[in-house]
C-alpha cells in the first residue's frame, strides 16, 4: 500500500510519496507540500505496478553501447557471418554517432538526425533502411525489456527508396561469359546457372549429393567463409549441416550438366565425401578471392556492358525458368525462397518475358475479331 512520509527540513513540512515497486523495493514518487498530492502520486504509481505498467527510467541511464554489448547482443541467436555483420554495423554507424549516449536520451530527433547525415554523406537510402531496421530491433528490446517505454525508431522518416529494375542474363551473354571464365572454373559457373544455388550451397556440394540415376541434386550443406576473428573454431570456412532457413531441398538437373560433372569427377579422382569445386590445393573456394581473380576478369572479357555478380547466375537462372513456362510454386521451392513475393521479382526480369502476354493478347482480340 502506498503512503506518505512527513520530513522537516529548512523549507518547513514536506511529504515524500512513498510505494513499492515490483521486487517489494520502497520508492519515492516525489515531494510535495501536501500530504493529498503526495498520497496522489504515491497511488498512481502503485497503480502502475499492480498493472505492470511501471517502468523503472533509472535503467535507461545505461549507455546504448553498454545496453547491446551486454544485454542485446549476448542474447542474440546469430548465424557467424550476421553477427560479424551485425558488429560491423555498430563499429561503422551507431558507436560512433550515439555509443556513449545514454539509452533513454536516444530520442526520436537523434535518429533522425543520425539518418539526415547518413544520406547527406552518401549512403544510399536502402543502406539507410537496412541500419534503420537493425538499430530499431535493438530499441524495440529495449522496450520489451522495460527499459524504455517508446521505440525511437517508430516514424522515422527514410529517403524514399526508388526500386530499379535490374538487367538479367540471357542465354548468349551467358554463354559468352562461360567461354571468358578459365576451363577449370567453367563446370562452378555453369553449376550456378543449372540449379540456382547460392553460393555457399554450390561450394559445398560433394558427389554424394548428386542422384545420377533420378538426375537429383540434393542441397544438404553449406559452407560459410568468415575471418578467424569471428570464427568460433578459429577456421576461415565453417561447413553447415543444413543451408539457409535449415531447410535441405531437391530438385532435378539436365543429364549434360551430370555429364559433365561425371567427367569432373573423373578426372580429379573425386571421392564420395570430397568437396566437388576447390582451390589447387583441395580448400574451399574464396568467394571474394573468386570474385577479383577469377569472375570480374572474365566479365570485362565476355563483353557484357553492365554489372553481373556472381549471385546474379541465381536471379538468371529463376528468371530463365519463368520465362520458359515454369509456375511460381515450382520455382520457388526449387531456389528456396520462404515467400513467394521473393521468386514474383523474377517474373519480368528478363527482356522478352512480357511476349508470351503480348502473344496471348493477340490471341485473344483475333478471336474478338472473328
Amino acid at each position: 500500500m502506498a503512503w506518505v512520509a512527513e520530513r522537516s527540513g529548512a523549507r518547513g513540512v514536506r511529504y515524500a510519496a512513498i510505494y513499492r515497486d515490483p521486487d517489494g523495493n520502497k520508492r519515492s514518487a516525489g515531494t510535495y507540500s501536501s500530504r493529498r498530492e503526495a498520497l496522489r502520486a504515491a497511488n498512481r504509481e502503485e497503480q502502475k505496478v499492480l498493472s505492470g505498467s511501471w517502468h523503472d527510467g533509472s535503467l535507461g541511464q545505461i549507455s546504448f553501447r553498454e545496453y547491446v554489448e551486454e544485454e542485446w547482443l549476448p542474447h542474440k541467436h546469430l548465424e557467424v557471418t550476421t553477427r560479424a555483420s551485425y558488429s560491423s554495423y555498430l563499429n561503422k554507424q551507431f558507436y560512433p554517432a550515439f555509443g556513449r549516449r545514454q539509452l533513454n536520451k536516444v530520442s526520436p530527433s537523434v535518429v533522425q538526425d543520425w539518418v539526415s547525415k547518413a544520406h547527406a554523406d552518401g549512403l544510399s537510402p536502402r543502406s539507410i533502411k537496412k541500419y534503420h531496421v537493425f538499430l530499431s530491433s535493438i530499441f524495440r528490446r529495449a522496450v520489451r525489456d522495460r527499459i524504455l517505454v517508446f521505440n525511437p525508431c517508430d516514424h522515422t522518416e527514410l529517403p524514399k527508396l526508388i526500386t530499379r529494375r535490374t538487367r538479367t542474363l540471357t542465354p548468349r551473354e551467358f554463354e559468352r561469359l562461360v567461354q571468358a571464365v578459365p576451363p577449370q572454373h567453367q563446370l562452378l559457373i555453369e553449376t550456378f546457372m543449372e540449379t540456382g544455388m547460392r553460393w555457399g550451397e554450390a561450394i559445398a556440394l560433394r558427389p554424394r549429393h548428386i542422384d545420377f540415376l533420378s538426375r537429383m541434386v540434393s542441397v544438404e550443406e553449406t559452407i560459410v567463409e568468415t575471418s578467424k576473428k569471428n570464427s568460433p573454431t578459429g577456421e576461415r570456412f565453417l561447413v553447415k549441416p543444413y543451408p539457409k532457413n535449415n531447410e535441405p531441398r531437391t530438385f532435378g538437373v539436365r543429364q549434360a550438366w551430370l555429364d559433365d560433372l561425371a567427367t569432373h569427377i573423373r578426372m580429379g579422382t573425386i571421392g564420395r565425401d570430397d568437396l566437388l569445386f576447390t582451390t589447387r590445393v583441395g580448400t574451399p573456394i574464396s568467394r571474394n578471392t573468386f570474385r577479383t581473380q577469377v569472375w570480374l576478369p572474365a566479365v570485362k572479357a565476355s563483353g557484357v556492358d553492365f554489372r553481373v555478380r556472381v549471385h546474379d547466375l541465381r536471379h538468371a537462372h529463376a528468371s530463365w525458368l519463368l520465362a520458359g513456362g515454369s509456375d511460381l510454386r515450382s520455382v520457388m521451392d526449387r531456389m528456396g525462397h520462404h515467400q513467394i513475393q521473393t521468386t514474383q521479382k523474377y517474373l519480368h526480369a528478363l527482356p522478352e518475358a512480357d511476349r508470351k502476354n503480348l502473344d496471348a493478347l493477340d490471341r485473344i482480340s483475333r478471336g474478338g475479331n472473328r
